[in-house]
This record gives structure tokens, sequence and C-alpha cells, in this order.
């Protein structure tokens, strides 16, 4: 039996997205993490871990209530620029994207925390700025982490359940990912179409783990830590 695959190409999108703006946001937030002396640091590391032990359906209902449009801030979205987030495909990626966060900045902070600071100062010495010396010199030499980053943003996204239910539902071809249509077959007790979706997830996740092991052992293999 062939299920709907929508929910499958929409968990997809939604997974490539997030984890496009994680790499625009998460990598300069790690390497900000990584050197930079701040009595800020300490509070920006929780917030940014905190997605690590916090359930997804908290954070899903403090969205859910910030954002929809009896609230303050999703009154203001709506009103002034007529943006809907909640139970909307861009209301999916702003969660997953703040859900996803630890797991991009976490590994690559590590991995540049990890390089020598004459690296860095060889490269200022040549007249290289700091973005450019961040671009072209350090980057490159944290490609193992940033790979792990990207293959463990997109895959938690993938699998993300409680956030997705409370912030999107389950509107078909809009919110309805893979996640969320395993649960509907189930409630429906569609048993062979949940299996074909939980099948699918299972042998995603499995070339998941599989690929960030791979990738630890060629950054051990070349000096690199993701």
């Amino acid at each position: 039996m062939i299920p709907d695959l929508a929910p499958l190409w929409l968990s997809a999108r939604l997974a490539l997205l997030t984890t496009l703006i994680l790499l625009v946001v998460g990598v300069p937030l790690a390497g900000w993490l990584a050197h930079r002396r701040s009595p800020l640091k300490p509070l920006v590391e929780t917030l940014v871990s905190m997605p690590l032990v916090l359930p997804p359906s908290v954070l899903g209902f403090y969205l859910l209530l910030f954002l929809s449009p009896t609230g303050s801030l999703g009154g203001w979205l709506r009103e002034t620029l007529g943006l809907q987030l909640v139970f909307s495909f861009p209301g999916l990626v702003l969660g997953s994207v703040l859900f996803s966060l630890p797991f991009m900045v976490q590994p690559v902070a590590a991995a540049l925390a990890a390089q020598p600071a004459s690296l860095r100062e060889a490269a200022w010495t040549l007249g290289r700025s700091r973005l450019g010396t961040f671009v072209a010199v350090e980057l490159p030499g944290v490609r193992a982490a940033l790979a792990a980053g990207a293959v463990m943003s997109f895959a938690h996204t993938v699998g993300e359940f409680g956030l997705v239910l409370m912030i999107g539902g389950n509107i078909p071809g809009v919110t309805q990912v893979a996640s969320i249509a395993v649960y509907q077959q189930v409630e429906q007790m569609n048993y062979p179409a949940a299996h074909v979706y939980a099948g699918i997830l299972c042998g995603f996740a499995f070339s998941v783990v599989l690929l960030v092991n791979l990738l630890r052992r060629y950054a051990d293999r070349h000096g690199a830590n993701p």
C-alpha cells in the first residue's frame, strides 16, 4: 500500500528550509560563542541549549500563545504585515528553527573553540578582517562539524512531533508532516499506512545516525572535532 506522499515531501521541505536558515543564523552564533568573552555568553548558551531538555509541547504552547492572532506579537504581525504564523507552514519553519538550533550551534561552536588561536591571529597579521578570517580560514577547518550539524538539524526537524502539532495542527498539505501522518493513521487504525510512514522514517533515522558516525570518524582521522 502506497499512502499519500504529501506529508513526506512536506517534512523534507520543512527540514531543508530549517537547515538552510540554521546555517545562516546558527553558524555566526556558534562563532560568537566560540570566541567572544561576554557576560551575556552563559545566558545565550543556556537559551540555545534549552530545547535539548525542554518538552517540545512546552515550546509549542508558548509559541502558540505569542503568535496567535489574539496574542500581542501575533496580533501585531497580522494587523501590520498580514502574516499569520500559527497553523501555517511559515510558523512550522519558525518553531523548527528555534527547536533545532542547538543541533547546529553546539557542534560548530565546539569545533571552532578547539581551533588554535594562532590560526586566527596569523590571518589577522596578513591583513584579513575578522569576517574574512571566519569565512575563509576557520569554517573550512570545521567542515565535518558543519556537515554533522546540518545533518542532525535536518533529521531532528523531520522527526519532530509535539511542537509541530501544537503550532501547526494537522492540516493536510499545509502542516501535516510525516510524524503527524503516522499519528493520524494510528488514530484511524489504518496500520498498513502507518507502517509505511513509520518504516520510511525508521530508515531515514538509521541513515542519519550512520552518516553522523561516519562524519565523526572522518573528523577523528583528520584531526577535527565535529
